[in-house]
């Protein structure tokens, strides 16, 4: 997803989409495009390797992408200098999107014996609400494993945070500023609940934690409150960022804050809190047990050396399809560090790595019986 300049409508992935029809078309494979909002639409492509294949795997990429203000580069026409592919999207996730077509089309075109079957999902939305994803896991696909692309160096992820955003809104009186106590002002209403935040954040990583990702976390994002400065402010409202592990759920995180708000404010002070607008759930690495060791196992002879396994404190695509009970795990080229900067790129080398981590996958994992 991308802006011309800020606060303009966002242009969707519809050019992205329509790309990828083609693309399928072209290649000749069964595909269809699923609206998931207006202008938004997941595209599924089908590979039937020769035989009966015993295991089906699903390949995900996302098409969005952060905005472009700040860029240094030209973010959507792409330069290739000194080994890198720089661009917006260069690593998060066009190069991981990019190897799967191109590992994809490999399998089209040479119809090895012995392969799994791929679906080779390309959805919407993965930057800021997984609605893509999430409309993906709803479909109830028959996959034996779901392997996303994300920048991960071509390590196994298997383990990361979800996480939940929503508002915290505050209500005052509005009235004319030189009158102020004439109103009730909704911002300084606001303050004892930001500092109550403040509190409850710096307590929570002593109320749990995850031996592999460590304590869940609270952030205050955003504020935004008022009509203009010569009027007192009748609403007030935050963004918060609450990252989740494994073993909490939306609705519990947002009872367990409301609790403590309530504990610490008293009934004196009143705020409410808004339905999420993001539902990230985390990945487990019990969710991928038994497929680990047959995926670096082939990742080693493909690339030379096996890979770490890894967790990630980001979210991805494998969270919603994790939650619908497909097992999944993260696997793509570049590095996080490069996603969403000013100069965004990704080294050609590990594009072309990358093709050869999913090209034999899908050769290796057939015969897997997970454990």
């Amino acid at each position: 997803m991308g802006r011309t300049v800020p606060d303009a409508p966002p242009f969707f992935e519809g050019r992205v989409s329509d790309y990828l029809e083609a693309f399928f078309r072209d290649l000749g494979v069964p595909f269809e495009r699923r609206t998931v909002s207006p202008g938004r639409d997941n595209l599924i492509a089908r590979y039937e390797p020769p035989g009966r294949p015993r295991r089906t795997l699903l390949w995900d990429a996302h098409q969005d992408t952060v905005p472009v203000e700040g860029m240094t580069i030209e973010p959507f026409l792409p330069s290739v200098e000194g080994g890198r592919v720089y661009g917006r999207g260069a690593c998060d996730v066009k190069g991981g999107m990019a190897s799967m077509l191109a590992a994809f089309a490999r399998l089209v075109r040479e119809r090895p014996a012995g392969s799994c079957r791929v679906l080779l999902a390309c959805t919407v939305d993965e930057e800021y609400t997984h609605t893509g994803s999430s409309a993906l896991a709803d479909q109830g696909l028959a996959v034996d494993l779901a392997i996303v692309a994300e920048p991960t160096m071509l390590d196994v992820v298997t383990a990361h945070k979800g996480a939940v955003r929503w508002k915290v809104i505050t209500e005052g009186v509005a009235c004319h500023s030189s009158r102020p106590q004439d109103g009730v002002n909704a911002i300084y209403r606001m303050a004892p609940v930001l500092a109550s935040l403040e509190r409850f954040a710096a307590r929570l990583p002593g109320l749990r934690t995850d031996p592999i990702l460590g304590p869940p976390s609270l952030s205050v994002g955003r504020i935004e409150g008022g009509q203009s400065v010569n009027v007192v402010p009748d609403w007030c409202a935050i963004d918060l960022d609450r990252r989740v592990i494994p073993g909490e759920d939306v609705d519990g995180v947002r009872s367990e804050l409301r609790q403590a708000l309530e504990a610490d404010l008293g009934p004196e002070h009143s705020f409410a809190f808004s339905e999420p607008w993001v539902r990230m759930p985390s990945l487990s690495p019990q969710c991928s047990r038994g497929w680990v060791e047959p995926v670096r196992s082939a990742l080693a002879d493909a690339l030379g050396s096996p890979p770490r396994e890894a967790a990630v404190p980001y979210g991805t695509d494998a969270g919603p399809l994790a939650a619908a009970g497909i097992p999944a795990l993260v696997l793509g080229p570049g590095d996080i560090a490069q996603a969403h900067t000013k100069d965004e790129w990704i080294e050609v080398d590990q594009l072309e790595r990358a093709v050869e981590a999913y090209y034999a996958v899908a050769l290796r994992l057939n015969e897997v019986d997970p454990s």
